[in-house]
Formats: C-alpha cells, sequence, structure tokens
C-alpha cells in the first residue's frame, strides 16, 4: 500500500479560504495561473506525487547505495534512480526557475503547496532537485554570459547541482573554511580542499553535475582574507563542458571521496568531494565578483523554506497515518464502561484523541504559516515586477524564515516520534509502517542549513534588532487584530481570543527582555540572552499557529453557520473549530511559561565551569 496520505482538502482551504489567493491567482504578474489553474496543478501534483514519486520511499525493502572508490563513483538504486530522473523531467521544477527561463509567473504561495506533496511523497528526490532551479536563478542573475548559457543547459539537459559549504573542521562556521582556488592564467581557477555533508555529491541520474563551491582565493589582491567575507563562489562541473555546443569534455578533478553513512535519507547519496587530487579541479568564478558568501545564501534562504516544508509535510502524513491506524485498531474497553462493554478502536481512548489533536493542530499551524509567508512572498513578486518592492513584504518575510526552518523541523521531528509514532504502538516500530523511516528522515531538519540554535540567534539578532523590531511589529500587529473581539457580531472564541492576547503579551515581553540583556554593556548580558533565543523561536512558532489556526476556527464557523451540503464539509469545518480551540486552550499557554523560565535566568549555566558539565 502507499505510504502518503496527502490533505489536498487543507492545503485548498488555507489558499483559497484562510488567504484569500483566488483574488491573487490570474492577476498581474501571476496571468497565467487563475484560480482553476491553481486547483489542476495542486490535482495533478497530488497525482504525481503519489504515482510516480512515492512507491519508491521505503528504504528497507530498496539495496544500498554503491560507492566504486576507484573511478569515485556512486550508484544509486534503480527505483529510487528512476523515480528522480522522471521528476527532473516532469516539468514540475519550472515553477521555481526564472520566468525569463520558464516563461511564466507561478505564484510562490502555490509553489509551496506543490512542494509540500513532493515533499510528503518521497523528501530525498525533492529535496535534491530543488537546488537545481535554486543554483540556475543563480547563474541566470549573476553569472557572466557563458554561465548564463551553461544555466540554460542545465535545464535543457536535465543535468544535477550541488551547494557546496561544508567542511569537515567547518561546519556551521562556514568563515573558517579551508579550501581555497588559485588564479590561472587563462581566466580559471584552481581548487584544492575537502568539503563533506555535500547532497547528491555523484550519483548515475544526470550525465553531469555543476557544483557551486565556496572557496577562498589566494594570490588576488583585494580578494580572499579570513571569515565569510573572503569567501567566493565557483561553478566547478563534474566534466567540462564545450560553451557554445554544451558537448561534455574530459572529468574534472573535482571527486567523492567517501560516501557518509547516515541515520534517515538514506537514498539520498550524501558525499566527501575532494578538489584537486590526482588532476585540477577547474572552475570559473560566479560573475567575476568576489561576493561568495552573499551570492550562496540566495541559495540557502530557498533551502531552508524548504526545510521547513519537508518538516511539515512529513508530520502532515505521519499524523493521517495514525490517525488511519487509530480508526481500525480495536484495542481496550471504553474508559468508565461497565464489565460488560466491548472493546473499541483507539480512536475512542481519551489520550488518543488528545495526541491525534496535538499533531492535527500542529501540522496545519504549520501549513497555514508556510502558505502564509507564500502569500506574503506573493505581494513582494508583484510588487517587483511592478518596479515598485514591497520592503515591508520582504522584511516581514525574511523574518518569517528561520521561524519556519526551526520550528518546523523541531516540531515535526518531536511530534513525530512522541505522538505519531507512538499511536501505532509497537507496531510503530516496525518497517512495516513508515513512521519509524518518517522519524529518522526528520531528524537532519534540525542540523543541516543552520542548527536550530542559529536560527534563533539570526532571528533575534539579525531580524528583530537589526530593523529595531520593525517587522515584528507589522506581524504582531496582524496577530493583535485577530486578539480583539468582534465589535459587532457576538464572539464565539472569546476563551480563544483571550489566550491568544495573553500570548500575545508574554511574548512582546520576552522580546523586550532579551532586548535589555542584549543591550547591557556587559558581555554577560549578551550571553544570557543568547541562551534563551531558542526558546524565543519556538515561543514565535507557537504564537503564529495558534493565530492562523484561530482565524481559521472562525472562518470554518461562519461557514458552518451558513450550511454546507456535505458530511464531509461539515466534519471538516468542525475540525478546523475544534482545532483552533484546541490550540488556543493547550498550546499558547505554554509562551507565559517560557517567560518565566526566561525570566529566571540568572546566568547559573554561564558561571559555571566547564568541567561541572
Amino acid at each position: 500500500m502507499n505510504h502518503y496520505r496527502t490533505n489536498v482538502r487543507d492545503i485548498d482551504f488555507v489558499l483559497r479560504e484562510l488567504l484569500g489567493r483566488d483574488a491573487v491567482y490570474g492577476t498581474a504578474p501571476f496571468h497565467d495561473v487563475d484560480p482553476a489553474t491553481a486547483s489542476t496543478m495542486l490535482a495533478e501534483a497530488e497525482r504525481f506525487a503519489t504515482d510516480v514519486l512515492a512507491p519508491s520511499f521505503a528504504d528497507h525493502v530498496r539495496e544500498p547505495l554503491h560507492f566504486d572508490p576507484a573511478d569515485h563513483s556512486v550508484t544509486l538504486p534503480p527505483d529510487f534512480r528512476d523515480a528522480f530522473a522522471a521528476y527532473l523531467k516532469s516539468g514540475w521544477l519550472d515553477p521555481e526557475l526564472p520566468a525569463d527561463i520558464s516563461g511564466q509567473h507561478v505564484p510562490p504561495s502555490l509553489r509551496l503547496a506543490v512542494l509540500e506533496l513532493m515533499l510528503g511523497a518521497n523528501p530525498s528526490i525533492p529535496m535534491g532537485a530543488y537546488v537545481v532551479p535554486q543554483v540556475v536563478r543563480l547563474l541566470h542573475e549573476y553569472g557572466t554570459p557563458e554561465q548564463k548559457r551553461l544555466a540554460r543547459l542545465i535545464v535543457a539537459r536535465n543535468w544535477m547541482v550541488t551547494m557546496v559549504l561544508t567542511e569537515p573542521d567547518a561546519g556551521s562556521d562556514v568563515g573558517a573554511a579551508r579550501t581555497v582556488a588559485r588564479p590561472q592564467p587563462d581566466g580559471s581557477w584552481h581548487l584544492e580542499g575537502v568539503k563533506r555533508f555535500i547532497t547528491y555529491g555523484d550519483h548515475d541520474i544526470s550525465e553531469n553535475i555543476v557544483h557551486v563551491v565556496l572557496a577562498r582565493p589566494v594570490g588576488v589582491d583585494g580578494a580572499g582574507g579570513p571569515g565569510t567575507k573572503g569567501l567566493s563562489l565557483f561553478v566547478v562541473p563534474k566534466f567540462h563542458v564545450d560553451p557554445g555546443t554544451g558537448a561534455l569534455g574530459e572529468r574534472n578533478g573535482a571527486v567523492v571521496t567517501g560516501l557518509e553513512h547516515k541515520m534517515g535519507l538514506t537514498p539520498n547519496p550524501t558525499c566527501e568531494l575532494t578538489f584537486g587530487v590526482d588532476t585540477p579541479a577547474v572552475g570559473q568564478l560566479l560573475g567575476d565578483e568576489h561576493d561568495g558568501i552573499r551570492q550562496m545564501f540566495e541559495i540557502i534562504k530557498a533551502i531552508r523554506m524548504l526545510v521547513g516544508v519537508k518538516s511539515m509535510a512529513t508530520l502532515s502524513t505521519g499524523y493521517l497515518t495514525a490517525r488511519d491506524y487509530a480508526g481500525e485498531r480495536v484495542q481496550g474497553k471504553p474508559i468508565g464502561s461497565g464489565p460488560g462493554a466491548r472493546p473499541v478502536a483507539i480512536i475512542e481512548h481519551p489520550d488518543v484523541r488528545r495526541s491525534l489533536m496535538t499533531q492535527k493542530a500542529h501540522a496545519e499551524g504549520m501549513r497555514a504559516l508556510i502558505l502564509y509567508a507564500g502569500s506574503v512572498q506573493d505581494s513582494l513578486v508583484a510588487s517587483q515586477q511592478a518596479g515598485a518592492p514591497d520592503r515591508t513584504a520582504d522584511s516581514v518575510h525574511q523574518l518569517l524564515l528561520p521561524v519556519i526552518k526551526g520550528y518546523c523541523s523541531e516540531t515535526g521531528w518531536r511530534l513525530l516520534g512522541q505522538e505519531s509514532l507512538q499511536v501505532l504502538g509497537g507496531s510503530g516500530y516496525l518497517a512495516d509502517y513508515p513512521l519509524e523511516q518518517y522519524v529518522r528522515d526528520t531528524k537532519v531538519d534540525t542540523l543541516y542549513e543552520g542548527t536550530t540554535g542559529i536560527q534563533g540567534l539570526d532571528l533575534f539578532s539579525r531580524k528583530i534588532l537589526r530593523d529595531k523590531g520593525a517587522a515584528l511589529d507589522t506581524l504582531l500587529g496582524e496577530v493583535a487584530a485577530t486578539a480583539a473581539p468582534p465589535a459587532d457580531v457576538k464572539d464565539e472564541f472569546p476563551v480563544e481570543r483571550e489566550q491568544l492576547a495573553l500570548a500575545l503579551e508574554a511574548f512582546r515581553d520576552f522580546v523586550g527582555l532579551l532586548q535589555q540583556r542584549w543591550q547591557q554593556p556587559h558581555p554577560r548580558g549578551r550571553a544570557l540572552a543568547a541562551q534563551d533565543t531558542t526558546r524565543l523561536l519556538l515561543a514565535a512558532g507557537d504564537l503564529l499557529c495558534g493565530w492562523l489556526l484561530l482565524r481559521s476556527a472562525e472562518i470554518a464557523a461562519r461557514s458552518l453557520a451558513a450550511g454546507r451540503p456535505s458530511k464531509a464539509d461539515t466534519d471538516f469545518y468542525a475540525g478546523k473549530v475544534a482545532t483552533g480551540r484546541f490550540f488556543a486552550r493547550t498550546v499558547l499557554p505554554r509562551i507565559a511559561a517560557d517567560l518565566t523560565a526566561a525570566g529566571n535566568n540568572d546566568g547559573l549555566l554561564i558561571d559555571l565551569p566547564t568541567s561541572a558539565f
């Protein structure tokens, strides 16, 4: 049976009813994607994800990757490789390409909805393929004429790409990278060094792989030097390419020298990549500009969003798997029943219902948060195309990125193991069900493209403090509007609004507390603040999900009051109302507790000698 369970009904609700995308789709610059086209895209994406990507998901029945050190090659399992190649050729990556290449503007909110379906079906495939349009966009925007030609070749030939940052002794500290690039008389560069954790560093999916590599130039006036500012970005193909014809030449000197053995995402080859061992690793400076870290972050930001979507998508299908199991698994009599009572499906048991609602609320809350960020991107793209970029939309989107990456990855990993797998009991621990693989595949989301601690620091120091809280105030103003009781109608959610208002107040005080500590003249103050930035990030995720779920509950309540023809619609909206109420009453109160915990932080851990740990 196919492991993947989609939730297109909820995607449709968020896009159309919560975020009002029908009023945006089909308007400038999204003329080619009206609401009917968007519905068709979602239906076709669901079909492709379910029928083409999902069947090769289960890693316990798949043969392992094969690494041949003699020729530095990696071979993938045939069924997985074929599904990946089908994805590259399918056209589902085209909406992510620059409009000059794809010929269309697809709304970012719709692109994120499609991405959820692909990631939920088989995350190892879209995770690798999603880098392709990001690199193409980079080459197209910043590249030399020859590199712009390469961008089109990547698309036309279905070539794969990689982003190459991490080194054995420089993980999150990218500025400590030691890989160097030496200029050559012909204008090319020779790279020397070792990189690790390179996703799809080698494989047999496509005939060529284009590596985009951060390295430190040496022997060049005004370039290189210590730290991240001394890094430049180089384009290094696996096989040399004739820029005129696109014909492949000899093997370049960038080769795989090891394969990582991982806890999850096992069909996804994560490689050690070595430059300049036997032959020179020849590359070209991107755009003839030494601006590597800024250029690479254009890709990193997109991948951080992908990570958040991946975690949410996996939690969603994990929850639906648990829900279906709970409806079929008969065990135990109802609480408080008499001796003659018959066993019932475990979905009737109170703690199982709590667990399922916890999963449902967080999965749907994170979906709403991600698609809300997509709607902000819709506004930004439209304003850019109109020649008047919306700076507020841009700053709000930047603020949301670390929350989506950090909150969704931490919450998805925690609930998949703590709740989804738990509902299945011992069966969830077996490879007979997909939950154990969901857990393994999701843990890495908290680690790569910046650990959760890094995301918390980024949210506070770079996003909140850098613009003096302007973007945050804009966002929290929307939350406050929902927390305020309606003036003209009877309020159906007084308790929930009160809880949202209290959570908002606690969150504002939390931010103020960390700001006060950060601005202390003594360095110890910043250390105190930094100790609670992860807690702040998770509180931000809870607050924003609670806000969007309450808005959803309001919409659902109005739809129920207006009357709906089908039982399916009635049950769906009843579930949305219950989800909003549940989250507001049981999750939002934790933010006040987070504030109390942060306030109790008096430097105990900072002052403790390292030998005491």
